[in-house]
């Protein structure tokens, strides 16, 4: 781990990776997460020990293209809501949560090369299956989220709170969706024909 005083700043990734303590023992952070009354988990907990940089990063699935996307080769019938430039999805098994879904574009972009005009509809879009989510009913808020590192194809998640749980609320929120006890099928399964008919008001075609 390099040594330097506060006004020091190496250029460059190699220099970030440097400072790294790479295989060395991580404090605990007094306020971080864990400590929060968001947080899920509670007992003793410490920190994991970084591994060594992969470089070059191994291939998301998709990278090479649309031939070796497995979104791009999904039918509409897999979706609960499809048009003409966009598809949305659900879990493939139902969650603990109002709702959780997956909105990407039909074509295959990630976010750093999705077209201008993909680019303006992407926010009335994420609008518009905020609506389509809060119809349910019951819903405090829908989280907004965009990781990508599994994927080349560009996804967001979109992932309900329940209104009033407000130990469910903040960054937290994904963890919790681990953990709360699944709904049943049979009620997820309405809940993604309503929110697909919601969707489908507006245009495009419901599949749920």
């Amino acid at each position: 781990m390099i040594d330097k005083t506060p006004d020091e700043d190496p250029a460059g990734p190699d220099a970030y990776l440097a400072r790294l303590p790479i295989g060395e023992p991580l404090p605990f952070p007094q306020d971080g997460a864990p400590s929060w009354e968001i947080f899920p988990y509670e007992g003793e907990m410490t920190v994991r020990e970084l591994r060594a940089p992969e470089l070059p990063e191994p291939p998301r699935q998709g990278e090479d293209g649309p031939e070796s996307c497995k979104q791009c080769a999904r039918p509409d019938s897999d979706f609960l809501w499809t048009d003409e430039h966009w598809r949305l999805s659900g879990t493939d098994e139902p969650t603990g949560l109002p709702a959780a879904l997956l909105l990407q574009p039909r074509a295959h972009h990630d976010l750093l090369d999705l077209p201008g005009e993909l680019s303006a509809a992407l926010g009335p879009m994420l609008q518009r299956v905020e609506r389509a989510v809060t119809s349910l009913g019951g819903v405090g808020r829908v989280h907004v989220n965009r990781w990508g590192d599994g994927a080349a194809h560009l996804h967001l998640w979109l992932i309900a709170r329940p209104a009033g749980v407000m130990q469910l609320r903040g960054s937290t929120l994904p963890l919790w969706m681990d953990v709360l006890p699944p709904l049943p099928a049979g009620v997820q399964r309405e809940r993604d024909r309503r929110i697909a008919a919601a969707m489908a008001a507006d245009g495009g075609t419901a599949h749920a």
